[in-house]
Order: C-alpha cells, then structure tokens, then sequence
C-alpha cells in the first residue's frame, strides 16, 4: 500500500551544507548597484570592499585590533595561507574528527612535512581538548562540517599559551559564538556562514599571529597569492580592502547583502537563535523517532549548523545504499535537496541549520523525512 504523502511542502528546499541556502530576503535585483566592469583597485571598489571587511568585525565582535582579510580560494585559501605563513615556528599540534581536519593534517604533515602532533577522533567523536599542548601551535576545525561535532566553547584554551591557534570556523562564524581571545587565526567563507556566493575566504588574524609573521620566515618558498609579508612587515592593504587578488565585486555586493539581513535579524544573537531553533526541531524528530539519531553522541559537542544523522533502524541491510535512497527520494520531490552525507563521512544524512534556513521549512521537510524513510522500507521488504 502507497504512504500517504505530507500535506505542507517547504517553502525552500535547500538545505545544503555549502553553498547553502541565500537569506530568505535575496532578491538577484538587489545586486544591481554592485560596481561591475570597475576595478576593485577604484575608489569604489576598494569601498565596498573595506565596507565588508568592517561591517564582519561588527556583526561578529571582532576586536578592532584583529587584522580581517578578504583572500581567494574560499576557507580553504584561507586556512593553507595561515599555515604556509605561520606555521614551522614552533612545534606543532594537528586536531581532526572529520574530513576537513583530517585535510588540513595531510597538508601539514606531507606538503609542509612537519614533524606534526597528531589527535584524531572518529565520526561522531572530538578529541580530547583539555589534553592539548597549546605552547605548540594548534591546528583544527570549530565545526566539523562533516561529523557534526563541534568545539563546545573556548574555555580550555589558555590565555598565556605560547603557541598560536589556527582555526577553522568555516561552518561556525555567525552561528555560534566564537571566543576571539582564544583565537589567533580564524576562517571562514560566505558560502556556508550565509549563504554567499564561493570563491571568497575571510582570514583574520590576532596581534599574535601579526608579531609571528613580521617576526619568522618559512623554510619553504611562498606562492604570490600566498604572501601576507613584504620586507619582513605586514602587508597592511590586504587587511583594507585591498586583496590580493580580482575579487568578484558581485560576489561582494550579495555579501554585503547578507550581512544587512544579518543586522536586521539582530546581528551575530539573532543568527544563533536562528540556528538553535532549527537544530531544535530536528532534535525533536529525532527523540521521537527510534529509528533515527545524531551522527554526534556528546549533546554538548552537537553542531546547530551541519546536523548530521545516522539510520538506526534494524531492518536496514545496506546503510549507505539506504540513506542515498531516502536522500534521492526527498530530491526528486523537490523537499530537501542536498542533504546526502558527506562522500568521506559514514552513511546518513546531513541538514544544514544555519541561520539562513528557516524554521518552518525545516519543520515542513521533516514529517516527509518519515515518509521517504517509510517508504524506503517499504521498497526494501517488497524487494526481499
């Protein structure tokens, strides 16, 4: 017998974990002032550029003697222009419970070849952070974007630390409240803090970082999209607006753009909620639910942006063949689209809650999230 499907659709099916979804308020004509065919390098380029750099400090606190750069290459150019720059200085310690962080070892230990510390967690799991060495410089992930596991605060990291922390926040930045104190390098990218557009990394640096990059010079050669120095001192333009390479100025404009919405639904408090409140609903599906659970066993460490979920159910024969079953399902009803597990991560599903998501889309998808499951089940007995 057919399963009856859900009366309520989405308003908005997109819950990818990156790009994800634009703020509810994008409207593409919106974008119609950005400055196309002028140079960024113009008075007015070099505005909004410095405008997107400042109106980021305000929304996330950021204090004002923290350097902010717009860099190419997304978080990814990001994070691998902190480590060619900074790191080799000091010993240095790698922490990964997922891919991404288990990247950012491989580049440190085969690409720079470091005599690297390394801390790894499974799925699911965070290493243990009070065990750290922090005179070391530290590498890791805020969020695991594709665990779901996230650091749950920055009380573990001292203030007298010698070494430098490099973070990762890539999936963290505007939902959840990052310690800057504790952070001396952090990045991130428009296309998953809020929904802006790729290409584009944020890289900002606290007066440590600075004195460590005016004061130490790599063994390995830097590439010129990398450089951050010049003649031993900062390159002070990146860091105003001046970047190092053409950025889009469309790409720009949308950022701008998100960060007025962001504003407007009460800066980086409102972003949070935002996020808890979606996370809180999925929380609800799951604890009525036995046969499905949270990639993350600890609560405490459960991301409210990238939530990832694991089947459970005992009848299911094939974990992953199931799980892309239930995803393809939810994709061809135009439901949730793209909210398949990461290609490294364990099988499941991942659905992105930030801030730019709304509630009651997540609560629409979820009662068809029961139906593709039941049905999915339904296929499986009938093909036995």
């Amino acid at each position: 017998m057919a399963i009856a499907q859900p009366a309520t659709r989405p308003a908005n099916p997109r819950f990818s974990s990156g790009p994800c979804a634009k703020p509810p308020v994008f409207d593409l004509t919106k974008l119609a002032d950005a400055p196309l065919g002028r140079s960024h390098r113009a008075a007015v380029g070099k505005d909004r550029l410095k405008s997107a750099i400042e109106e980021t400090r305000e929304l996330l606190g950021i204090p004002a003697e923290y350097r902010i750069g717009i860099v190419p290459a997304s978080d990814t150019g990001a994070f691998e222009m902190a480590m060619w720059n900074l790191l080799g200085a000091r010993p240095v310690e790698m922490l990964a419970w997922e891919s991404f962080g288990s990247g950012w070892v491989t580049d440190v230990v085969k690409q720079l070849k470091l005599d690297a510390t390394v801390k790894t967690a499974d799925y699911g799991e965070i290493v243990d952070l009070a065990g750290v060495d922090y005179n070391r410089d530290v590498c890791f992930t805020w969020n695991g974007t594709t665990s779901g596991v996230r650091v749950p605060n920055g009380d573990m990291i001292p203030a007298d630390r010698a070494g430098l922390t490099l973070c990762d926040a890539t999936s963290a930045a505007f939902a959840m409240d990052l310690p800057w104190d504790k952070l001396d390098v952090t990045t991130f990218s428009w296309q998953k803090v809020l929904g802006g557009e790729a290409a584009h990394g944020m890289l900002i640096l606290s007066p440590r970082a600075v004195e460590r990059l005016e004061s130490y010079t790599p063994a390995w050669p830097l590439p010129k999209i990398f450089r951050l120095t010049k003649g031993g001192k900062l390159i002070e333009g990146v860091f105003k607006g001046e970047t190092i390479n053409t950025p889009s100025m469309l790409c720009v404009e949308d950022y701008l753009l998100a960060l007025d919405w962001a504003r407007s639904e009460g800066g980086l408090t409102g972003m949070i909620a935002r996020a808890d409140a979606n996370t809180a609903a999925v929380t609800a599906f799951v604890q009525a639910h036995d046969w499905i659970d949270f990639l993350a066993t600890d609560p405490a460490t459960r991301s409210n942006t990238s939530v990832c979920l694991k089947f459970t159910d005992a009848r299911i024969a094939d974990g992953a063949g199931f799980a892309k079953a239930v995803a393809k399902r939810l994709e061809v009803e135009n439901i949730a689209l793209d909210i398949g597990a990461y290609r490294d991560a364990p099988a499941g599903l991942r659905i992105w809650c930030g801030s730019t998501v709304e509630t009651a889309d997540i609560e629409a998808m979820l009662p068809w999230l029961e139906w593709a499951f039941e049905a999915e089940i339904a296929a499986q007995s009938q093909a036995a």
